[in-house]
């Protein structure tokens, strides 16, 4: 009997540093929002709580991705730059366990749960005039990497990161992990987006950055279901970003407009829009959990590239149904809503998502 009241006070104060963790990350968010840099404050606190590791052997264990989706979802509705940078995290943590060999795996995710290690993920090359797309080269002690990358959410405060490399002969790229230390540039001049001000999504540039294992074969980055399960849970931060605005959008009408028709069938739509999220979520999680539990037949691209663009259009539709309804005060005022609101607008725009889906309905067509 003791044991199950231990068990259920250890949940129970766990859940409470939580859920102080994210009273505190969102009490900082409209600061960072005004002042952007690295949100380490809030990181001290998703450590504390037990966040940062909370999804440390998921993949291995062929558990269920809903809890760290959850964790991802709340920590990005309290400060989305904050779930951004904990989204590549996660997204390092599982990498490591399905592609990394075992010696780096241990060391790696040991460091995880010692608080000592934060991992970023990072893929995009940088655009015309923008410098070198990074590359691999053999030193004399092993690989470097040399060249540009953009995006790179959390840089700076990163420990390492995985990073996907090129190469000029269009072989499919590698994924390396990289210490970020003093032989990796941040350009802070590069990010200058409305949104996700603090995610610190910044062009970095490496200077022989010594590289310290290649994780997996050619084209590990984009391997399925993995791939897929990445973009699934890039769509569950955002899950977290509309629940700001959708909380954000509800208490403006019902302290400035509660009387008013318009503005409760403004709350109906939003609701309903919301649902739609939650639906694709629990959809989501579960072809995501089959693609690993040897599970036949089950189609994780199909469905991530589904769920990401529903979430897609009721995230859409729900901003601009509380923009209709709230009018300019919320945004000229810069409250919550403004700030989700450009939060998720510079976040989607950076997934091209009609391609995806033009492709996945010709293949539906070409089976009929």
């Amino acid at each position: 009997m003791s044991d199950g009241l231990d068990t259920a006070t250890d949940s129970a104060a766990r859940t409470a540093r939580l859920d102080q963790a994210l009273a505190a990350i969102a009490g900082g968010a409209a600061g960072l929002d005004r002042a952007p840099c690295f949100p380490r404050e809030a990181f001290f606190h998703l450590a504390d709580a037990g966040a940062l590791t909370a999804t440390v052997g998921a993949a291995r264990d062929k558990a269920s991705m809903r809890p760290g989706w959850d964790l991802l979802r709340r920590v990005a509705a309290a400060d989305a730059s904050v779930g951004r940078i904990l989204d590549g995290h996660q997204n390092a943590i599982e990498r490591l366990e399905v592609a990394a060999d075992p010696e780096t795996r241990e060391r790696e995710l040991a460091a995880v749960a010692g608080g000592r290690r934060l991992f970023g993920v990072w893929g995009a090359d940088p655009g015309p005039g923008e410098g070198d797309p990074a590359r691999l080269h053999e030193a004399g002690t092993g690989q470097t990497l040399r060249g540009a990358k953009t995006f790179c959410s959390g840089a700076g405060g990163v420990d390492a990161a995985l990073v996907m490399v090129g190469a000029d002969d269009g072989a499919a790229p590698s994924l390396v992990l990289v210490e970020c230390g003093e032989r990796v540039e941040v350009d802070r001049d590069w990010y200058r987006a409305a949104g996700l001000r603090a995610s610190e999504s910044h062009r970095v540039v490496f200077a022989d950055a010594p590289v310290s294992a290649v994780l997996g074969g050619p084209g590990e980055l984009a391997r399925d279901p993995w791939f897929s399960r990445d973009a699934m849970r890039t769509a569950a931060m955002w899950a977290g970003m509309v629940d700001a605005a959708v909380e954000a959008a509800i208490e403006d009408l019902g302290e400035r407009r509660p009387e008013d028709p318009l503005a409760a069938l403004a709350a109906g739509r939003i609701a309903a829009a919301h649902g739609t999220v939650d639906a694709w979520l629990d959809r989501a999680a579960a072809v995501a959990d089959a693609s690993i539990a040897d599970s036949g037949g089950v189609d994780a691209r199909a469905t991530g590239i589904a769920m990401r663009a529903e979430i897609d259009r009721a995230a859409k539709a729900i901003l601009e149904t509380a923009a209709a309804a709230c009018g300019s005060y919320p945004f000229v005022t810069g409250g919550r809503l403004d700030r989700a609101r450009r939060d998720l607008e510079t976040f989607l725009l950076q997934h091209r998502l009609d391609p995806l889906l033009a492709r996945s309905g010709a293949e539906r067509l070409a089976r009929r």
